[in-house]
């Protein structure tokens, strides 16, 4: 902690910030890119980490792939509370303080964000400790599969800490509009995990072979190191913005958390609806979950494009809303949400056409591959309506609108995981029809987060889509 201890003697004068160049005129569209695109390519490189860590527990057997796909959701709500719950709410609030030239108030908001990622970083950790075994068995899980999970979630969520502090810290420098720095970071990082992973995986060599407990452990050495040079950063002389210890005050907590706990509570539901359908397809065995898991995982790729999206949007909304820009923070909404829904179409059209490109790079078992492929022709076409939801609900977040876009996700979550599970369940339903239902509740989501908006979801009627959209090429607020 003393590395964040106020420093002695006159402080040197904060250099001036300036509001990134497009947020409050001009063009949206290009701004929003020029904002995106580095989150989006260092975001995509972590999913392909990803993709390879599961490439790499591929040669462990089945039984290791259905360990991995019964802890991925539970990490997966960690990871999305963590960078787009509460982290959309320190975005939120430190982009709508800029807006409205509030700056000391914007960087008291970094060491609240700081401490709040300390006590949810304790909060997971001891939650996995204490709920992962009876909740990976209620899964489905049993015997190796389980043995398995456990494994490899007890050494993951060891590092709760550090990836909360990477999250809240990345999310408050592009609340700032900073990205570069985020991404810069992120990447670097990202090749050590790219190498210690099947390092520690398989024994390469000083390393000890720890099978599937190598992969969980590199995650947390990946998440420690990133936060720490976030900390060093935002503690330079070259950071606009300061992390340094400030009284606490529970306005500031207020403002991050009127955003974050109702997005928490939205990633909540979208995670809880990914146990209950892995809960339904666990009946069907460790084939159909080990097929599920891998073809599911195409569902994540989506994440990084939106989010990298969606926190272009919560900058520009929130530097709009607190300069006073309502119709402007509307258009880049519509704008925003316009782009998501092409990128996520592309990939679920590509992936329900040629299914076995994605589920062959993991498995060659035919069952495994039987079962990936339905679940892909079947809900990857519906991925468009969930980019086209997801990016409303940041443009919400930065608004500090979300309350509509969350009871589209409850709608959503009561269709697929509820319904769908209690379908298997109690009335007999196979593979075929849950997915269905699955594929049915995502089309749910996005046309009612978009209802809601068209409605009046952020007070007055922002007006037709088509016309917002024209404007887009325009210039001015």
């Amino acid at each position: 902690m003393s590395a964040l201890s106020r420093q002695k003697g006159p402080a040197a004068p904060a250099p001036a910030y300036k509001v990134p160049s497009g947020v409050l005129d001009g063009p949206v569209a290009p701004t929003m890119l020029r904002l995106a695109v580095p989150t989006i390519l260092v975001l995509v490189v972590q999913t392909l980490v990803g993709v390879a860590e599961t490439y790499f527990v591929g040669f462990l057997g089945t039984e290791a792939l259905a360990g991995v796909a019964l802890v991925f959701p539970v990490l997966m709500l960690m990871q999305m509370m963590a960078n787009g719950g509460i982290g959309g709410g320190v975005s939120s609030a430190i982009a709508r303080a800029l807006g409205a030239k509030r700056r000391e108030d914007a960087e008291a908001l970094i060491w609240h964000a700081f401490v709040l990622a300390c006590a949810f970083g304790i909060l997971f950790t001891a939650a996995a400790f204490l709920a992962g075994p009876v909740l990976y068995q209620a899964m489905g899980g049993e015997g190796p599969a389980l043995a398995a999970a456990l494994t490899y979630s007890g050494a993951v969520f060891a590092g709760s800490i550090p990836l909360w502090v990477t999250a809240l810290l990345s999310s408050a420098l592009r609340g700032a509009g900073n990205v570069t720095v985020p991404a810069q970071v992120i990447s670097s990082g990202t090749v050590l995990l790219l190498l210690l992973s099947p390092a520690l995986i398989f024994g390469w060599g000083p390393f000890p072979r720890l099978g599937i407990a190598g992969g969980g452990i590199a995650v947390v050495v990946y998440y420690a190191v990133v936060a720490l040079a976030l900390i060093l950063y935002l503690r330079s002389t070259r950071s606009l913005l300061k992390l340094r210890i400030v009284p606490l005050r529970a306005a500031l907590f207020k403002d991050i958390m009127s955003v974050g706990l109702l997005s928490a509570i939205g990633t909540v539901q979208v995670n809880l609806t990914v146990t209950f359908i892995t809960a339904a397809v666990g009946r069907f065995g460790a084939d159909a979950i080990a097929g599920y898991g891998i073809a599911s995982r195409l569902d994540y790729i989506q994440i990084p494009l939106i989010f990298g999206l969606g926190t272009a949007m919560v900058t520009m909304v929130g530097h709009n809303i607190g300069s006073g820009q309502m119709a402007r923070a509307r258009r880049v909404a519509w704008i925003g949400a316009s782009l998501a829904f092409g990128m996520t179409e592309f990939i679920g059209l590509a992936a329900a056409i040629f299914p076995q490109a994605w589920i062959g790079l993991f498995s060659d078992d035919s069952q495994v591959l039987a079962m990936g492929t339905l679940y892909l022709r079947t809900v990857a076409p519906a991925y468009g309506a969930v980019g086209l939801g997801l990016a409303l609900y940041f443009a919400s977040q930065g608004a500090k609108r979300v309350l509509f876009p969350v009871l589209a996700g409850t709608v959503r979550m009561i269709v697929a995981a509820f319904i769908g599970w209690s379908a298997v369940i109690w009335f007999g339903a196979g593979l075929s029809t849950l997915f269905q239902i699955t594929a049915l509740a995502a089309v749910s989501y996005g046309f009612l987060t978009a209802v809601a908006m068209i409605g009046g979801a952020w007070g007055r009627h922002p007006g037709p889509p088509a016309a917002i959209l024209e404007k887009s090429c325009g210039t001015g607020g």
